[in-house]
C-alpha cells in the first residue's frame, strides 16, 4: 500500500477490524470519509463513541441499553416460549415479521469445534440455568441458519432441552439450506416461524 498522512493509515487499519472489509475496501470507505464535512464526522464518531454504552441484557444476552433489555422488559411478551437465537441481530429479523411475541435468548454464536465454539464458549449453561428457573416456559424455539453448523448446534440443544421436559421446535423449511437467517426475507421467516415443528 502507498504511503499516506499517519491518520488515514489509522483509520484503513481501524476499519480493516471490521467483518468483509479488507484493506481496498477500508482505503475506499477512508477516502470516502474525507469527502465529509467536520460537522458529519463528528457526528459519525460519536455515533461510534456511544457504541460504549451498549451493554448485555442480564436476561436474554442480547445488546441492550439497560441492564434489562425492552423485550425482556415487556409485560405483554409471551413468557411461555423462548426463541433461541445465534446472534443479538437475529432478534430484530425475527421481530420484523410481527409472527413471533415471546422473549428471547441469544446462545452467542453457533457450535463449531473448528473455530472454538464448543458448549462451553457458548451460552449454553445460561440458557439450561434460565429453563431450570423458569418452569412456565413450555416450548423452546430454536432459530438458527439452517446449514451445517446451526443443525449441529439445534441437534444439540434439542438433547439437552428435551431432558427437562420441554417442547423443543425449529423453524420450519421455509428456509433453503445454507441460508443466513439474518438475511432472510420477513415474509419467508414468518412463514417458518408459523409453521415450526417439534425437534
Amino acid at each position: 500500500m502507498r504511503r499516506f498522512p499517519a491518520p488515514i493509515h489509522s483509520v484503513v487499519s481501524a476499519l480493516s477490524r471490521l467483518p468483509g472489509v479488507g484493506p481496498k475496501t477500508a482505503l475506499r470507505y477512508t477516502f470516502a470519509l474525507l469527502l465529509l464535512s467536520p460537522h458529519e464526522l463528528d457526528s459519525i464518531g460519536r455515533a461510534i463513541s456511544n457504541l460504549r454504552n451498549i451493554q448485555v441484557c442480564n436476561t436474554c444476552l442480547a445488546y441492550a441499553e439497560k441492564p434489562r433489555c425492552e423485550l425482556c422488559s415487556d409485560s405483554k411478551r409471551l413468557d411461555n416460549v423462548l426463541c433461541v437465537i445465534a446472534e443479538s441481530r437475529d432478534i430484530a429479523t425475527l421481530e420484523a415479521t410481527n409472527a413471533y411475541h415471546g422473549k428471547y435468548f441469544v446462545l452467542g454464536g453457533r457450535l463449531n469445534p473448528i473455530d472454538g465454539a464448543t458448549p462451553e464458549t457458548l451460552n449454553v449453561d445460561p440458557l439450561i440455568t434460565r429453563l431450570e428457573a423458569h418452569p412456565e416456559i413450555e416450548e423452546v424455539i430454536l432459530a438458527f441458519s439452517p446449514d451445517v453448523h446451526g443443525e449441529t448446534t439445534m441437534i444439540y440443544l434439542a438433547r439437552k432441552i428435551n431432558s427437562l421436559g420441554r417442547k423443543v421446535t425449529k423453524l420450519a423449511r421455509g428456509l433453503p439450506i445454507g441460508a443466513d437467517i439474518e438475511y432472510t426475507d420477513e415474509v419467508t421467516l414468518g412463514d417458518a416461524l408459523i409453521g415450526r415443528r417439534e425437534v
